[in-house]
């Protein structure tokens, strides 16, 4: 939209007091208002202020006027000297409070406008606020995002990493038990024991490890892994996992089966 077109349309509409909304007010709870919103604010509360003052002042005035003329038309025909002093006190109090209506009236009839200009630009300073924070909002979300990706895959793929290498624990420990007999093992476990078979701190028979190697991996495995871009994944590391897998597939080959 054109900003020509823009300003006429924001002129047509008719903005709340905003200071009055408790809503208004929530908008900064998190970030607190800028200075830019404080003037205005401010300048807003002050004129508001001001326009209950001349509401109230007006009412006085117009009361004091009632008495005042009610003396006046009293005195009017009487022939005392007191009453004459006090007839032409009157009518100069009546006169300053006419000119004291006069003067309130005439700054009450001009702050509505400047009150709604004031609050107009309360609005835009506001709205410049909410949109860039919505839009810092945005931004560090999807930065966020984007990180929640970039973990959930590499948490996926080092699951999978930690699995294989429990795998291949059994797998050797199976087959030097094979070859070499339960009692070499426990003298070489003795020995050599800073090392764990399946599970850390798995200390149930091979059937439950299994099981419950298998539930962890089936549970994280399930990590939603939508728009993410596993070709990207799959490329940046695919030349280390070939390695591992070679190495590992080559561990396993190279020790003979008993009979």
């Amino acid at each position: 939209m054109a900003e020509h077109d823009f300003q006429n349309a924001i002129s047509k509409i008719k903005v709340p007091m905003l200071i009055l909304d408790q809503k208004w007010h929530r908008l900064f709870a998190l970030g607190g208002k800028p200075e830019d919103v404080k003037e205005l604010e401010a300048k807003e509360s002050e004129l508001l202020k001001r326009d209950a003052e001349l509401k109230k002042e007006l009412k006085d005035l117009k009361k004091v006027k009632e008495s005042l003329m009610s003396s006046v038309m009293e005195n009017m025909d009487s022939t005392s000297d007191l009453i004459s002093k006090k007839l032409d006190d009157d009518k100069r109090l009546l006169e300053e409070c006419k000119e004291r209506i006069a003067a309130a009236e005439e700054e009450q009839k001009d702050l509505p406008e400047e009150t709604d200009r004031v609050n107009r630009d309360l609005m835009m300073a506001t709205m410049d606020y909410c949109y860039d924070k919505l839009r810092t909002n945005s931004t560090e979300a999807e930065e966020i995002t984007n990180w929640i990706k970039d973990i959930r895959v590499q948490l996926k793929k080092n699951v999978i990493r930690k699995h294989n290498r429990e795998i291949n624990n059994k797998e050797i420990y199976s087959y030097m038990h094979d070859v070499f007999g339960m009692e070499v093992l426990n003298l070489f476990d003795m020995q050599n024991g800073d090392f764990y078979i399946g599970i850390a701190n798995d200390k149930v028979d091979d059937a439950t490890a299994k099981s419950k190697t298998d539930d962890e991996v089936a549970d994280l495995s399930n990590v939603n892994l939508e728009d993410v871009d596993l070709d990207a994944v799959s490329k940046e590391t695919k030349d280390s996992e070939e390695t591992e897998a070679d190495l590992e597939a080559s561990e396993v080959s190279d020790i003979p089966e008993s009979e």
